[in-house]
């Protein structure tokens, strides 16, 4: 499966919600521990080829030639993930080489019964968002499934967001821009302006 291209801004709005709603009745499992010690932060500058597995088992790499935008967001930064989506420049609306991945952090507070559940609803309810978006793409002329434009990563365990640098357990939410090799344009810890999202994807192409 083809990793897809960035969508509309009002794609990234929508599809962010898609995953963050069914947390709202399924997060009833969560545990959430104290405030950790902060990991490792990435640093801009350096080259990070990390990989990440989505809710389709897609592996998805920060050097495989895209530019990557990852968001890493809790159930609580819905608003925020939101923001994020709506700020996304328009040049890269049906551009494969642009790339939106979102990594919802469960801060390992979800029992493993619960996690098949949770990544079986996420599922469901980007294959009805896909549905939904045909119609924005079919008026765009993307001959192109908006099904494989949404890319979620459920972090049950912590290994993803460990490979960004921040504590499974923490709530902290991210954004990181890659460039096509891996390196790290920028990173922010609250949602960047639509001007400075646009400068850093401008300057990892």
């Amino acid at each position: 499966m083809n990793v897809a291209s960035l969508t509309t801004p009002h794609l990234g709005s929508t599809s962010l919600r898609v995953f963050v709603r069914p947390l709202q009745y399924f997060f009833l499992a969560a545990i959430l521990a104290g405030s950790p010690a902060r990991a490792n932060e990435l640093r801009p500058g350096n080259v990070y080829p990390l990989t990440l597995a989505d809710v389709d088992r897609q592996q998805l790499s920060t050097s495989d030639g895209h530019v990557t935008i990852i968001t890493v967001v809790t159930r609580k930064d819905e608003q925020k993930a939101q923001q994020v989506g709506d700020r996304i420049p328009h040049f890269c609306l049906g551009d494969p080489k642009f790339r939106l991945i979102t990594v919802v952090n469960f801060q390992k507070g979800i029992f493993p019964p619960f996690q098949g559940m949770i990544m079986a609803i996420i599922r469901t309810r980007l294959d009805a968002e896909a549905k939904d978006l045909q119609k924005t793409y079919t008026a765009k002329h993307l001959n192109r499934n908006p099904r494989s434009d949404i890319l979620v990563v459920a972090d049950f365990d912590g290994k993803a967001v460990s490979q960004l640098g921040i504590a499974p357990v923490s709530s902290e939410f991210a954004v990181f821009v890659f460039d096509g090799r891996g390196r790290l344009v920028r990173r922010w810890n609250d949602v960047p302006s639509a001007e400075a999202l646009t400068q850093a994807m401008n300057e990892a192409r």
